[in-house]
């Protein structure tokens, strides 16, 4: 069984208690969306949620984009109302941190010296900034972006700040500068790759989003290294490149990076490889342990490799396979990854999968000078992964080509002319 319909069996008889509880460690929105899942197959057992913010479970994307921007209010970030959970007999446990897990006990311990006993448990501890090597911690104008609370002292340094230095030119990283230059704030981005996104896109389709920058005035410190951060008075003042070239700033954005939160799941004993290590019906191993969203490497089916994601759509979507393993169904997760970025006049959407030296060859179809088109990357001649920009409603069309898996023509898939449907 695939995704394709995760929810297709009722649990059981909802007058009937099951008599099971499913604990979840992590209050995000891979967490949310499991006991979503659960509410929607008649599961009657008891499912404990546990967060150690004190917010109730929030999308991500909305703190880098929307939310940030001020184009989104705060409460559209939240999954769901608080009283949801109550509501549809979630236990709730906001700002509680486990301390550990017990695989042979089946228990959680908290930080507060209780445990509580689970049947199954789904970890969807996600994932934290990756800090700058050396850099002190708590500079009050050196920032990272991960929480709500994060994002919520952007705003208020977005709307006041001088000038702004991002460090990363990643999504984070961009986005922010994004945000910044909306909000007429000088912004200087310092990245050690020649272009921005080089890792993710190739060096065709990076340049797309150089050029972007560039045009609404940001200063792009590109193929660079940070030697330091220069500190006076408990305050980050200025980097300082390799070069020895000094770049000044009022407010710093740290965006190198996201590192897994597999501490709880190494110390129980699972197996961790830069994320926990699942297959492909995110079980871990221990059969009664799962886990989805950021924290997962999980075995895909398609792609035949285990890989972890780090976007929204996984811990969106992987979550109900998840809850349907977890309830004794033969499911797999084989979605092709997706994400989506907003900067400025440019939207756009990725789907599946390719490394830097995966691909021989990019097409782009529509016009790339007006940033309107797709581009697609290539290998032998079948079709890896398509970027749309500022094109839609084509997303469908793009998986349909990744996963048929055939052949196409180059001049055919670059000609607008020809339905992306005929291609396949």
């Amino acid at each position: 069984m695939t995704t394709s319909n995760p929810s297709s069996r009722v649990a059981g008889d909802p007058t009937v208690h099951d008599g099971r509880t499913f604990v979840v460690v992590g209050a995000g929105l891979a967490g949310a969306r499991a006991v979503e899942a659960w509410h929607e197959r008649g599961f009657t057992g008891k499912v404990v949620l546990i967060g150690d913010e004190a917010e109730p479970p929030y999308e991500r994307p909305p703190l880098s984009k929307g939310y940030l921007n001020g184009t989104d209010d705060r409460d559209s970030v939240f999954v769901h109302p608080a009283e949801w959970y109550a509501d549809h007999g979630v236990d709730l446990r906001m700002w509680t941190r486990v301390t550990a897990i017990d695989p042979v006990g089946h228990q959680v311990d908290l930080q507060d010296g209780r445990s509580i006993h689970y049947d199954k448990l789904l970890l969807t501890t996600g994932s934290r900034p990756r800090p700058f090597p050396g850099l002190p911690d708590a500079l009050p104008n050196v920032h990272y972006l991960r929480r709500l609370t994060d994002s919520d002292t952007l705003k208020g340094v977005l709307a006041t700040a001088g000038s702004v230095v991002v460090v990363g030119a990643g999504w984070i990283g961009l986005e922010v500068a994004a945000a910044a230059r909306t909000a007429h704030r000088p912004v200087t981005v310092i990245e050690s790759a020649e272009l921005p996104l080089l890792r993710v896109l190739g060096r065709e389709a990076a340049r797309v989003f150089a050029d972007l920058h560039s045009e609404h005035g940001v200063d792009l410190r590109l193929g660079v290294a940070i030697d330091q951060f220069v500190v006076e008075d408990g305050r980050a003042k200025a980097v300082r490149l390799a070069d020895g070239t000094v770049v000044e700033g009022h407010e710093f954005v740290v965006g190198i990076g996201v590192v897994p939160n597999v501490e709880l799941a190494a110390a129980a004993g699972l197996d961790v490889d830069d994320g926990v290590v699942v297959d492909a019906s995110l079980r871990t191993s221990d059969p009664d342990i799962f886990a989805a969203g950021d924290v997962a490497r999980a075995a895909h089916p398609l792609l035949g490799r285990s890989i972890r994601v780090e976007h929204w759509a996984n811990a969106d979507r992987q979550p109900a396979v998840a809850a349907a393993a977890m309830l004794g169904d033969e499911v797999r997760y084989d979605r092709l990854p997706y994400f989506f970025t907003d900067q400025y006049d440019l939207g756009m959407e990725y789907t599946g999968y390719v490394e830097p030296d995966g691909y021989d060859e990019v097409v782009f179809r529509g016009d790339v000078g007006r940033r309107e088109f797709i581009a697609f990357w290539l290998r032998d001649g079948r079709v890896l992964a398509g970027m749309n920009v500022n094109v839609w409603d084509v997303t469908d069309a793009i998986s349909a080509l990744i996963r048929s898996g055939r052949p196409v023509d180059s001049a055919r898939l670059a000609d607008v002319d020809v339905p992306l449907d005929t291609m396949g």
